[in-house]
């Protein structure tokens, strides 16, 4: 799936803790017909062979609606089933190693709290930096919130695009246009909604709304 800045308007996040009986391949698909422009698989427990199995699942069905498809942290699955990226966290595999194993045609994102990881990860070769928490969260429970004008600054000081995350609700989500933000990415905004389909339009119809830093 080729890489484009636009991508990355309206980026959804998975998290099981809302499947309240469905499936998780159900909630993405929701995403995707709301117009989720992009998602990351996100699983701190599945074993192994259930992870890899559920990622070719939603691989296929990012296929169709012709969405990238990346997952969070976890580069093995990745190559297990031809995603078309990973994102890492500062914790995690660094972006140049990561690149290596995936290769160049690959979509590589990193979390980049500062300017100064922002410059370090575009330096190894990330595509796109993932930035926040930019509001108060709930769903990482060690997510620090930065400012405003610290997002603002990272905007300013790569060339690649950054997406804000952290909080986001159609509520405050205008709060962040003029950061220089390509877009946003949502968990719970999305995907703990009764009705993920309508979340995703109205976030999808916000993003826009944001003008991106090129």
């Amino acid at each position: 799936m080729e890489f484009e800045r636009r991508s990355l308007r309206l980026y959804a996040v998975t998290d099981r803790s809302w499947l309240r009986g469905s499936t998780l391949y159900e909630q993405v698909e929701k995403a995707l017909r709301g117009g989720a422009t992009f998602i990351q698989l996100r699983e701190k427990s599945l074993d192994t062979e259930s992870f890899i199995e559920e990622a070719g699942q939603i691989k296929i069905l990012c296929e169709k609606y012709h969405v990238p498809f990346v997952i969070n942290d976890n580069v093995e699955v990745a190559l297990a089933v031809g995603a078309d990226g990973v994102h890492v966290g500062q914790g995690d595999m660094a972006a140049s190693d990561a690149r290596k194993k995936l290769g160049a045609g690959k979509i590589i994102g990193v979390t980049a709290r500062t300017v100064q990881q922002a410059a370090e990860a575009e330096r190894q070769g990330a595509d796109y930096l993932g930035t926040g928490a930019v509001f108060a969260t709930s769903t990482k429970g060690d997510a620090k919130e930065i400012s405003h004008g610290t997002l603002k600054e990272i905007c300013r000081s790569v060339s690649i695009p950054v997406v804000a995350i952290g909080g986001i609700t159609a509520g405050n989500v205008m709060e962040l246009k003029g950061t220089g933000i390509e877009g946003v990415a949502v968990v719970s905004a999305v995907f703990a909604s009764e009705d993920i389909e309508s979340a995703a339009r109205e976030l999808r119809g916000l993003a826009e709304q944001l003008g991106g830093s090129k």
